[in-house]
Formats: C-alpha cells, sequence, structure tokens
C-alpha cells in the first residue's frame, strides 16, 4: 500500500551494516534494522513511506541518489566516512532534485579532527547529528517539516 503524501529514501553508507556490534561505545547498540524500524515508524506517522537501502560501494549510493527524482520526495543520508570526502556523492546530491537531510548517529565534530567537515552539509537542507538512536527518526522528522511547510 502506497502513501498519499509519498516516500523517503534513507541511504546509509559504509560499516553502517555493522552497527549493533561495530564500536557500540560510538554508535551504540542498536542494529541498522532497529534505525530503519524507527525512522520508518516516524515517517508513517506523518503519511509517509520509507525505502531503506545500505552499501559499502559509493558509486551504488550515487546510483540510488541519481534514481531518487521523481521516485522519492526527500532522502535521508547518513553517508559514514564518505561525509568527509566523497565530492563525486555531494555532486549527486546536488542535482538530485530532492531534499536532503543528512544524520550521524555520534557527533562527528566531537571526534577525530578528519571528521569535522562535511562535503554532504553544503548540499543538505540541514545535519541532525550526535542523537544516538533517535539520530535517523529526528532526520525524517526534519524533512517532513521541511517538505510540509513548501
Amino acid at each position: 500500500m502506497s502513501s498519499a503524501k509519498g516516500r523517503l529514501l534513507l541511504l546509509h553508507g559504509p560499516n553502517l551494516n555493522l552497527l549493533g556490534a561495530r564500536e557500540p561505545a560510538v554508535y551504540g547498540s542498536l542494529t541498522l534494522a532497529d534505525h530503519v524500524a524507527r525512522a520508518t515508524k516516524a515517517a508513517a506517522g506523518h503519511g509517509y513511506d520509507v525505502d531503506s537501502e545500505q552499501s559499502n560501494d559509493l558509486a551504488v549510493l550515487i546510483a540510488h541518489v541519481q534514481a531518487a527524482t521523481p521516485k522519492y520526495r526527500g532522502i535521508v543520508l547518513n553517508a559514514g566516512a564518505f561525509t568527509h570526502f566523497a565530492w563525486s556523492l555531494h555532486d549527486a546530491l546536488k542535482s538530485a532534485g530532492v531534499p536532503v537531510v543528512e544524520v550521524h548517529i555520534s557527533n562527528p565534530a566531537a571526534r577525530e579532527p578528519w571528521r569535522h567537515e562535511s562535503v554532504i552539509a553544503p548540499v543538505a537542507i540541514g545535519t541532525v547529528a550526535g542523537f544516538g538512536g533517535e539520530s535517523y527518526a529526528l532526520g525524517v522528522e526534519a524533512l517532513v517539516r521541511y517538505l510540509e511547510s513548501r
């Protein structure tokens, strides 16, 4: 069953398939499936459906972004380490034709210096970072509010 308001795309970059086992002191104990379930529930509460895609391959993420229009109303993206250097992903997002919310489970600004700069932020409508298990749901909430204010 399709929602009257449309679909949102959750995109997850490298190593996020390891959530729940990978550095739980930094990323918590929730799995990627747990994060997706929370985000899906948040979206459904506003009448939106969600699709979720994870890849460790930059080219695959770019292909998802390039295919986003007209299927999706917006993208919630955790680009993982690609956040800090993947200018090709930046360019794809800039051309996507849909709003993007950048999401991070941890707070990159409070971590290693190489994590402090995002090449995604300049093409995103906003960034949610550091809220752990709530980050994806907050990203969806921000995207929905943005969409509904237009």
